[in-house]
């Protein structure tokens, strides 16, 4: 597999988390009801249950960075069943009650943000041990993705490239190593070229940056595949 790094100035990746929370914010806000209880591109989840865990995650990527600015290990989640719950919790509220809960917590995640001074300070996150450095790509990709999945008129399409080569990156760098994940480059309209998958018979897949991400995370419509992928389907990815 081929290592990827990141470049992005920190002050710049999180004001794109900025303006994707505020994009998604401005999506949901119109919103009924009705369709907040609907389904969502993400099998088995309401739009509903997509919101409660973006605002449920927030809370607990503020918590995790508490944590960590005052010296202390914790868990993103106690408990798979906290999870849960969170996700739950959506079914119960109004779009209104969705939408202030929504923006409270991602603004506690920026408060969370503004305390740090030592981002290098260590955190488990997405099982893996990271720093708090990677939280805000981490947000990013987790937004974005559940923006896709509310099909609420949001498309890959529509992100700037530097956004979308990170999330590429991101991606590769979460889910890249999957024992599953078949011997493939990914070559970028971009210019970016990545090996994923172990084998020595690769095959190529082409597209854009957004494209190839959409696809990496199992959530390509079969309309708009990246050239190469005929035939090839990759599992849904958190």
């Amino acid at each position: 597999m081929t290592a990827q790094t990141f470049s992005a100035p920190l002050e710049t990746l999180r004001k794109r988390v900025q303006e994707a929370t505020q994009r998604l914010l401005g999506d949901t806000i119109g919103i009924s009801d009705a369709d907040w209880n609907g389904p969502s591109r993400l099998p088995g989840w309401s739009r509903a249950n997509l919101a409660a865990h973006l605002a449920a995650g927030a809370d607990a990527m503020a918590g995790l960075i508490d944590a960590a600015v005052e010296g202390r290990q914790a868990a993103l989640y106690p408990d798979p069943d906290a999870r849960r719950a969170g996700i739950e919790r959506g079914s119960s509220l109004t779009g209104l009650d969705l939408q202030i809960w929504l923006d409270t917590c991602a603004g506690r995640l920026e408060r969370a943000m503004d305390a740090v001074d030592e981002w290098t300070a260590p955190v488990e996150l997405l099982g893996r041990p990271m720093t708090l450095a990677q939280v805000p790509m981490a947000r990013l990709s987790e937004v974005v993705l559940h923006h896709v999945d509310l099909d609420a008129g949001f498309e890959v399409e529509w992100l700037k490239q530097g956004p979308a080569r990170w999330l590429l990156q991101w991606a590769v760098q979460q889910h890249g190593d999957h024992p599953r994940l078949p011997a493939l480059r990914l070559h970028s309209t971009s210019g970016l070229t990545i090996d994923v998958g172990e084998g020595d018979d690769r095959r190529t897949v082409s597209g854009s940056d957004a494209q190839l991400w959409e696809w990496l995370m199992g959530r390509t419509q079969a309309d708009h595949l990246p050239e190469g992928a005929d035939g090839l389907a990759l599992p849904l990815r958190s």
